[in-house]
């Protein structure tokens, strides 16, 4: 058997931040282990690590059992990026960055890239500089004994945000690249699966909201996928796409199979989300060889779940990793020099060391004459002058003979001392008088309190939301316009169903400004 796992991470390092609080001696590698064992997958694939290779560190990247490989963002830091972590059981005979074939070597890589004449060349090196796809290559053997390729593409999808149009072309121009690299690989004769983030919801069924969203069918990415895909229970003589979405395969109805939530409105505590994440598989190979496909909703640590599946095949492991591969970048590898290596001591020649430390005969004589010509130099203080010359360290412990002596007083004897008796109503009085100065100064403190609360106010308290007469929140509007920076206070319960009590309602109170 082999699993496939697909996790859109939002940031690799995220997960890991409480396992070093929980173990800061064990550090990065144990939690990244940790994290790909409690996947259990053969092959995990990963989506928006926002890692770029000069932050990459080696904890990271090198997991023993596993050979890893990265695509970075060419743009911006703490950005996009995907990565692929293969266990030795399951390592590629090759392995590629990007779709275009412009980041290729052409040493170890996939190829077939197939027609992209309508791209020019500025476009493709655009469409692959943000570092969302990153493919391997594997032979596996079913289990009739043939052995065969598989191709897997791991893809973070561009989000097409509404306010920026030319992101949704980004977006569309790289749907239609990945679409061509896909089917040009399945025409050389390979097995192709595409998994991870598409960013889109495909049928209304994978959308918590789809009825209110207008136009939701005409949505270019979702007229894309209905070109992608088959569907199973379609009629003869409609559509029939290369590929097949292989959860809904195997659960054609399952509603609230949702892998995406929003963690701004705790979304996810009453599963009020969409399904963005998928594992793709050519028609041929998702009939014959898929056992499973599954979502794992009950892992934590980002704003999307795991999702995967399982093949009765078995990998053909290569017998070495491909260029591409994390081990061989020369920072992880031992080949790149490192400022330590221009700051260890160099081992000397014994004769030179001896001839160093031992001078000539000639060169002590010269070293006493000098010696003899800085002491007589040197002026020679003056016995009467000693005084004013240099102190001893010990005179500065010794008593001074300025101090004045100490005349011959006539000092009284212990016996002769008398405490003078003080009476019951001196001390009733003294303290009575002490509790009335300590009122006066707690009163004058309570008075200071009172005045500078008057004064400031603090907080005003939260305003009671209609639906539920419990305390709001306080948001800030992020959204270009004319209240942009505006704070408003809203419902504190999370996004959920209209029709479910438990979650928020539509209370909505603008702050007055302070």
């Amino acid at each position: 058997m082999l699993r496939l796992v697909s996790w859109n991470i939002n940031g690799i390092r995220s997960p890991l931040q409480g396992a070093r609080y929980e173990e800061p001696s064990s550090c990065t590698t144990m939690a990244m282990g940790r994290i790909l064992e409690k996947l259990d997958a053969d092959i995990v694939c990963l989506q928006e690590t926002k890692v770029t290779r000069d932050v990459l560190t080696e904890p990271l990247a090198i997991i023993e059992g596993y050979n890893s490989y990265f695509s970075f963002s060419r743009n911006r830091s703490g950005y996009s990026g995907v990565a692929t972590f293969c266990k030795d059981s399951a390592t590629p005979v090759a392995a590629e960055e990007g779709l275009s074939g412009l980041l290729a070597t052409q040493n170890g890589d996939v190829g077939c890239y197939g027609n992209m004449d309508d791209f020019t060349q500025e476009e493709l090196r655009a469409l692959d500089s943000e570092g969302r796809a990153l493919l391997t290559q594997h032979k596996i053997c079913t289990w009739e004994g043939k052995e065969k390729t598989l191709t897997l593409i791991n893809v973070y999808c561009p989000h097409a945000d509404p306010g920026k149009p030319e992101r949704l072309t980004f977006k569309m121009r790289f749907y239609r690249l990945l679409q061509i690299r896909a089917e040009a690989l399945l025409a050389a004769g390979s097995h192709v699966i595409i998994l991870g983030d598409l960013n889109t919801a495909h049928r209304p069924i994978d959308h918590w909201d789809a009825v209110n969203l207008e136009c939701f069918e005409e949505d270019p990415g979702r007229k894309w996928m209905d070109g992608l895909l088959s569907n199973l229970g379609c009629e003869s003589g409609s559509h029939m796409g290369p590929f097949i979405d292989s959860y809904r395969c195997f659960q054609p109805k399952q509603k609230g199979a949702f892998t995406c939530w929003s963690t701004v409105s705790g979304a996810r505590h009453l599963n009020y989300g969409s399904r963005l994440d998928y594992v793709l598989g050519d028609r041929t190979l998702v009939i014959d060889t898929f056992q499973a496909s599954f979502l794992l909703p009950e892992v934590m640590g980002s704003d999307h779940c795991p999702v995967g599946a399982v093949l009765s095949v078995s990998s053909v492991p290569a017998k070495q990793c491909p260029p591409l591969c994390t081990c061989f970048l020369p920072e992880f590898a031992g080949t790149q020099l490192k400022i330590l290596r221009f700051l260890v001591h160099l081992k000397q020649d014994p004769v030179f060391k001896q001839s160093a430390l031992q001078p000539s005969n000639q060169t002590q004589v010269h070293m006493r004459q000098n010696k003899a010509r800085v002491r007589s130099t040197r002026s020679r203080p003056s016995k009467t002058g000693s005084s004013r010359g240099q102190k001893n360290l010990m005179s500065y412990f010794q008593p001074s003979s300025s101090r004045p002596q100490t005349s011959n007083l006539d000092i009284p004897s212990l016996g002769t001392l008398v405490t003078p008796k003080t009476s019951e109503e001196d001390v009733v009085a003294n303290v009575v008088e002490g509790q009335a100065k300590a009122s006066e100064a707690k009163d004058e403190k309570e008075i200071r309190t009172s005045f500078w609360k008057s004064l400031l106010g603090g907080p005003s308290p939260m305003p009671l939301c209609g639906g539920h007469r419990e305390p709001c929140v306080m948001r800030t509007v992020k959204k270009p316009g004319p209240n942009l920076g505006r704070h408003f206070y809203m419902c504190a319960r999370p996004q959920g169903p209209p029709t479910d009590p438990s979650s928020r309602c539509n209370f909505f109170l603008w702050s007055r400004p302070s």
